[in-house]
């Protein structure tokens, strides 16, 4: 048997491949791309617009980290920080989501929240742990826009807050700042949320906020005032001390409040423009209306008049002191002083009122330089009065002098010059001059030697009062001294003169009862005084004597 090979027996394999093993491997990529694509697809579809924010510095921005929040909810994030152009800030790239693809608009505001501590408190404290984050305020605006420029500080109002802004004119800021409180019977009610300079230069324009409800209490008629500090005054009350409270001392604060009597009281509108006065006095004084230069010339020192010093009507404050000025006279060779004023007439109310009437009635178009004329022809003058002895301040009073002399007054002249008279304190100066003046002229040497030749001859005099008449007067008293003597010794209840005195007593006493007895006989008998008294007839017992009718029954 021949052997075959084993091979040869055996079927030859078939090799057979699959024809979708090409197809799976491709699948997972397959997959893969699309979800990527998918994924692609709703980033675009979500993705909102990208804004560039400027900003002083990059300090807690970090690119894909920082989120923009709106409310404490994420709406975008920064995705790149670079360096300006002419390298003065930083400009951060800021991808925001679709939702907040209003917040591309012009009125919309960016800033950087970190932590802060000021005089106003404190705020972003939560960032310590979570970090900076870009905050966000969107306004009202449709228009477009993807530049914006960033807050270096918060705003203290964001869009959207109930209440209304108004607008405070003042001439400088003082410690005002932005987010200085708003106080209403002090009580925060808003705050300061911007200034900005006025395009004159001349002052500023502060924006306040006031949150409502509270805004209604801001009527057409409402007083602001600078309420920062302490408002020190000292009157006749004693001393006061004025304040809103203790931050306003540290950071300053508005106040306001209507003025007191008949107002209008309707609540005013967004936006109104207000006058900030300094303090609460001015606030609440009448209108000043419109304001009147006046011009005085003293012809005497002024030491202690300074610039804005009172200048009073009566008592009235309605002015104050804006210049104070040397001249020269050529004529008298001194030097007067030129002192300018600016009124405000219409802070003396109904007497404003009534001498425009008058001064209309009579025809002057300028209303106050006729009736000014016949307010000088009564004696109004202008004098310069001390107001405090202490620190010698000087103030300006407008008053009627009976006895001031005649002078020409000129009311056409511009500026008004008011003819002026001296103060009480220059007349007393001139009267103690004058009463100096008469002292000099006292012969004071003949007088003292006169005095010393009348207090010779009052020596002379009490030598001879003491040599002669004191021992003459001394010996008349000692005779005198006896004689009283005598004379009491005479009265004394043992002595021979009182009882003689007492004896002759008692004798009259008898006398006096026979006399009575013998009268009551003639009443019963008056025939005894013919017949004479017969032998049954008995006399009357005689009245008994005080001391016999002690102890006797009636």
């Amino acid at each position: 048997m021949t052997d075959k090979p084993l091979d040869d027996d055996l079927p030859e394999p078939v090799v057979q491949r699959p024809r979708i093993s090409a197809s799976l491997v491709w699948l997972v990529p397959i997959i893969a791309a699309l979800v990527g694509l998918s994924l692609v697809i709703h980033a675009w579809v979500q993705a909102g617009p990208t804004i560039t924010i400027g900003f002083q510095s990059a300090e807690g921005l970090e690119p894909g980290k920082t989120p923009v929040k709106y409310k404490s909810v994420v709406i975008g994030k920064v995705t790149a920080v670079r360096l300006s152009e002419d390298r003065t800030h930083v400009v951060a790239k800021v991808a925001l989501e679709k939702s907040a693809q209003s917040f591309a608009t012009a009125d919309s505001r960016f800033w950087v929240v970190r932590p802060r501590i000021g005089l106003g408190g404190v705020s972003g404290i939560d960032t310590l742990l979570s970090g900076s984050f870009i905050g966000a305020d969107v306004g009202q605006s449709q228009e477009p826009k993807t530049d914006f420029t960033g807050l270096e500080t918060p705003p203290t109002v964001t869009h959207g807050s109930p209440g209304k802004a108004f607008d405070l004119h003042a001439d400088d800021l003082g410690s005002l700042d932005i987010g200085s409180p708003v106080y209403f019977r002090r009580i925060q009610v808003g705050r300061v949320s911007s200034y900005r300079l006025n395009p004159d230069g001349k002052g500023v324009t502060l924006q306040i906020f006031v949150d409502a409800p509270n805004d209604q209490f801001v009527t057409k008629s409402s007083r602001f005032w600078n309420a920062s500090g302490i408002d020190v005054s000292l009157g006749a009350d004693g001393l006061k001390v004025n304040t809103q409270s203790l931050a306003t001392v540290l950071a300053g604060g508005v106040a306001f409040q209507d003025p007191p009597g008949p107002h209008d009281s309707t609540a005013a509108e967004e936006g109104a423009v207000y006058t900030l006065f300094n303090d609460r006095t001015t606030a609440m004084a009448p209108p000043d209306g419109e304001p009147k230069y006046i011009r005085m010339r003293f012809n005497q020192s002024l030491r202690g008049l300074a610039v804005d010093a009172p200048v009073e009507f009566l008592g009235v404050t309605f002015g104050r002191v804006v210049s104070v000025n040397l001249d020269f006279d050529e004529k008298t060779q001194t030097f007067p002083t030129v002192v300018g004023a600016v009124v405000y007439p219409a802070r003396l109310g109904k007497a404003h009122d009534k001498l425009v009437a008058l001064a209309k009635a009579h025809g002057d178009d300028e209303q106050m330089s006729q009736m000014m004329g016949r307010l000088v022809e009564h004696g109004l003058r202008a004098q310069a009065r001390t107001g405090n002895l202490l620190t010698g301040q000087i103030y300006i009073a407008l008053d009627f002098l009976p006895k001031a002399p005649k002078v020409a007054f000129d009311g056409a002249t511009r500026p008004l010059e008011i003819p002026t008279a001296p103060g009480d304190f220059d007349k007393i100066q001139q009267q103690v001059a004058d009463i100096v003046g008469k002292l000099q002229k006292v012969p004071f040497d003949s007088i003292g030697k006169n005095l010393d030749a009348s207090l010779a001859e009052l020596d002379r005099t009490l030598k001879q009062v003491n040599t002669g008449v004191l021992p003459e007067m001394t010996h008349t008293l000692r005779g005198a001294q006896q004689t009283l003597g005598n004379a009491n010794n005479a009265f004394a209840p043992d002595s021979p003169l009182q009882q003689n005195l007492g004896g002759t007593l008692q004798e009259l006493q008898r006398a006096a009862r026979s006399l009575r007895v013998l009268t009551d006989y003639l009443g019963d008998h008056p025939d005894a005084l013919l017949r004479g008294r017969r032998a049954d007839d008995k006399l009357p017992p005689p009245p008994a004597t005080p001391s016999q009718g002690q102890g006797s029954k009636p």
